[in-house]
């Protein structure tokens, strides 16, 4: 949830507030199908409220109770006709406890079953479907019929409903396009006697409490969200009293509080936290009042400290105000300010960078140190819905960036900076390998994008597949470092049209001549292919300005508006190549593309 504070999750303030809701003709639309083997009705009003919250609209299709299986094996069925963004499939463990009391086989066979039943479900899904499946795992049951020895015995259903979410992880990481509503989790947080309410279950069949139900469906709407590119990139950190307990310029190094165990422990684990956050590929940036040299010490010599400054990509320490610095900030990473979190345990300065800095978000912290990271985790700031190998050396690769920064000021022109950087592209077919960063980048751009389509790690696998697409990615390396995966073009060849359905890229390659690298290419394909125009569109968001011309400066024509989305095109014989200062990593025809 992206927030400073934990909402209000009171189920009968929701339903009312459900009530209420308006349509919003510009307000973007979440097609979602609830499919369970429980009843949905109260659950309902209560996402649609919380997606509301969140500035989206729900068209929600709810399937028959205890219908999953017939609903997704019939082809014809209203599920895929409604063609939602994403299927959720929502187990309720009262179902599961009295499917397993009338088993005929092991327990061993019982969870062997019940996975590839469910797997099962993910592939029908995904053969007739283009949506996300979001698949819930099972609350463990409040029974213990072995007491604490339960866990002992396979044949146990505490033991099977652990084994059970356990396969249904380890299948979901081998399957793209496949997410995980960890409604187990919740319960754990919550406290099973508090998650189950068997008088629902028993007249409604109603999966949880009520009381819960707004928490399930609050982490639900994390998971959405997380696929509609929201998610944190970057945590600025005040340092004292924030990151270490006292003041570094009164009370010296040997006088703030922080360690491992005693008085300084909490903000040891903060920092732990933040670290394990950084190892994911969160930035970490520094934002203080302090002088540069006393902010460095703890850092540099402070032997309980556990970040370090290679950890922190952007380093601020001075006596200017935090809204100006974090300004600052986000322009040296490129970033979106709602993509930033700003900790500080001072209320005036959050309260300064809220009102100055507009879409930071500023949690509200506790006055205890000792229950910062629960509280940060509680917002559940940091939800994705993909993980990639990139993600673990994004802090480096900005470090990266401000090398070429430096570098920069050193040369006459541009021209002859961006010749001594030495750029390497690759421009290929999309492949399983890239496929996590692929998606991830199509979920998460939002500036440098044209037409902002959110595709599922299993849409882009099937485009993959599909010969009758184009669907590439893009990675630039140069003399100081790899920049990674960094754009996304998909096209779709049509009669004698050559359509940019995609275009995509990350702001840290601006200015270096990629787009213009990456056309010359797109112009090439349409001659490979004896196609005679290159055609694509803009769909205007609040966030893609920055490509409101894109077409115009390649000499493109506009040939349709509605809505503010403008189609262009231009012939394959009208085109001038640009001059760019990039080579391929390998030779390689554009043959070898397809």
């Amino acid at each position: 949830m992206l927030g400073d504070r934990l909402p209000n999750l009171d189920y009968s303030r929701l339903v009312a507030a459900s009530k209420k809701i308006e349509p919003a003709i510009e307000r973007p639309v979440l097609k979602l199908a609830l499919l369970s083997d429980a009843a949905t009705q109260q659950f309902v009003p209560v996402l649609r409220t919380l997606l509301d919250a969140n500035g989206f609209s729900a068209d929600v299709y709810e399937g028959g109770f205890d219908a999953i299986e017939l609903e997704v094996y019939d082809s014809s069925s209203k599920l895929y006709s409604f063609d939602p963004d994403a299927v959720i499939l929502l187990n309720a463990a009262q179902a599961l406890r009295a499917s397993f009391s009338k088993r005929q086989n092991s327990a061993t066979d019982f969870v062997s079953e019940s996975l590839a039943r469910i797997t099962a479900i993910w592939n029908a899904i995904q053969s007739r479907s283009r949506a996300v499946v979001i698949q819930s795992t099972f609350a463990l049951p409040l029974e213990r019929y072995f007491g604490n020895y339960d866990l002992k015995v396979a044949e146990c259903l505490s033991s099977v409903t652990c084994a059970l979410n356990s396969g249904i992880a380890a299948a979901a990481r081998q399957q793209n396009g496949v997410l995980i509503n960890d409604v187990e989790g919740v319960a754990s947080r919550v406290g099973r006697s508090r998650f189950f309410d068997d008088r629902f279950w028993d007249m409604w069949k109603t999966f949880c409490s009520l009381d819960v139900l707004p928490v399930v469906a609050q982490n639900l709407v994390d998971v959405l969200m997380a696929t509609r590119g929201r998610g944190v990139k970057c945590v600025v950190l005040d340092l004292d009293n924030t990151l270490w307990g006292g003041v570094i310029g009164d009370d010296g190094l040997d006088g703030i509080r922080l360690n491992a165990h005693g008085d300084g422990e909490a903000w040891h684990r903060l920092q732990l936290f933040l670290r394990e956050l950084r190892r994911r590929g969160i930035l970490l940036a520094v934002c203080s009042k302090n002088e540069e040299r006393n902010a460095l010490l703890p850092f540099e010599s402070h032997p309980e400290m556990v970040l370090r400054r290679e950890d922190i990509t952007v380093f601020v320490a001075n006596w200017n105000d935090k809204a100006e610095n974090i300004r600052t900030i986000r322009e040296i990473l490129n970033i979106g300010f709602d993509s930033m979190v700003f900790l500080d345990d001072n209320p005036f300065e959050r309260s300064l960078v809220r009102d100055l800095v507009p879409g930071v978000i500023v949690p509200e912290l506790p006055e205890d140190p000792s229950d910062y990271v629960r509280f940060l985790s509680e917002l559940n700031l940091f939800e994705t819905a993909a993980f990639s190998g990139e993600d673990v050396r994004r802090a480096d690769m900005y470090k990266q960036e401000a090398d070429r920064r430096t570098a920069a000021a050193g040369f006459a022109s541009v021209e002859e900076f961006l010749q001594s950087l030495d750029m390497r592209i690759v421009v290929s077919r999309f492949d399983s390998y890239h496929l996590p960063r692929i998606a991830q980048l199509l979920q998460r751009s939002n500036q440098f994008n044209l037409t902002t389509q959110r595709r599922s790690e299993a849409e882009c696998e099937r485009l993959m597949n599909d010969t009758s697409f184009v669907p590439l990615y893009v990675k630039l390396s140069d003399r100081l470092g790899d920049h990674g995966l960094i754009s996304v073009v998909i096209l779709q060849p049509k009669l004698e049209e050559l359509r940019i359905t995609d275009w995509l890229m990350s702001c840290r390659v601006l200015t270096r001549g990629v787009e213009q690298y990456i056309m010359n290419e797109v112009f090439a394909i349409a001659q490979q292919q004896g196609l005679t125009t290159v055609t694509g569109r803009y769909v205007p968001t609040a966030k893609n300005g920055m490509v409101h011309d894109f077409f115009a400066q390649f000499g493109f024509a506009q040939i349709a508006e509605k809505d503010g989305e403008t189609q262009w095109a231009l012939t394959t014989d009208s085109y001038r190549p640009s001059r760019v200062f990039i080579k391929p990593l390998e030779k390689e025809t554009v043959s070898a593309i397809f």
